[in-house]
């Protein structure tokens, strides 16, 4: 976890960018040393979006089954992943 001032992103946007990119990691700021906003590369934004979806989906598969509902073979899964995932 990389924490910083807010005023940094102000005074060093690229060097927060290039952190960003580089680590594939949020980027915490901080205001008055509280905890103010979030900062990440767009593409792990939307790789975690992605995962956090395939986990919405799973879990709600595995309540299904819980319930009793009955279930997808397992190349409709795989393709179901490869749709989720994009591979």
């Amino acid at each position: 976890m990389t924490i910083r001032p807010s005023a940094t992103i102000r005074q060093n946007y690229n060097e927060i960018a290039e952190l960003c990119r580089s680590s594939m990691q949020p980027v915490y700021l901080t205001k008055n040393g509280e905890g103010d906003l979030v900062v990440m590369d767009i593409n792990a934004f939307e790789q975690r979006e992605k995962m956090l979806e395939l986990r919405e989906n799973l879990l709600a598969v595995e309540e299904e089954r819980l319930a009793g509902r009955t279930g997808v073979t397992v190349d409709e899964l795989d393709n179901y992943l490869d749709e989720v995932i994009g591979d």
